[in-house]
């Protein structure tokens, strides 16, 4: 690898370490405030909901626009898209309760997965992307359980609590690897 390639990387894995971390704080705030808003659908449970995929897009414009190398512009476009949808669909559906909340946000926990998986598998020269690679596999099985969920009469928000929680440790995890990663470079 030349000097530069080194440098561009180290500086990669800067700007995905600061993303990483402020999506940790940014999970973990939302989940505390998802939970205490109670398992049904609410203006608060609402606007919470919209929220975080529109955090997601905010995220994938940072990581777009920070990320010099191993950015599969691509995937991340894909990403954004599908998080706007999501917010929009959470909107339309929220009204419709719980059940319907659930299965939008299933189908976007399913296919963000996805989408997680192919970015971080292209990025896992960096380092710290083992986490992000096992977090994208893990919301396509949670996505899956939330349709499930919404079928069932314990059908509750206060799960995408957990999720947004376990998300957010993936994510501080590669900001520490990354933090290793940056330092070397």
């Amino acid at each position: 690898m030349t000097t530069v390639a080194v440098t561009t990387a180290g500086r990669t894995a800067v700007a995905l370490r600061n993303l990483y971390v402020v999506r940790f704080g940014f999970a973990l705030i939302w989940a505390v405030l998802l939970f205490l808003a109670g398992p049904a659908s609410g203006p608060v449970s609402t606007a919470l909901l919209v929220i975080y995929p529109l955090f997601d897009v905010a995220a994938a414009i940072v990581d777009l626009r920070s990320s010099t190398t191993a950015r599969p512009t691509a995937a991340l476009y894909v990403n954004l898209a599908l998080s706007l949808l999501t917010a929009v669909g959470l909107a339309v559906t929220a009204g419709s309760g719980v059940p319907a909340v659930l299965r939008v946000w299933g189908a976007w926990a399913i296919t963000a997965g996805i989408v997680q998986l192919i970015v971080a598998v292209s990025r896992r020269r960096l380092g710290g992307q083992w986490a992000m690679i096992l977090s994208g596999a893990i919301s396509t099985i949670a996505g899956t359980t939330f349709i499930l969920q919404s079928g069932t009469p314990t059908a509750s928000l206060t799960n995408l609590a957990g999720y947004a929680t376990a998300g957010g440790v993936f994510f501080l995890i590669s900001a520490l690897r990354l933090h290793r990663t940056s330092k070397s470079a």
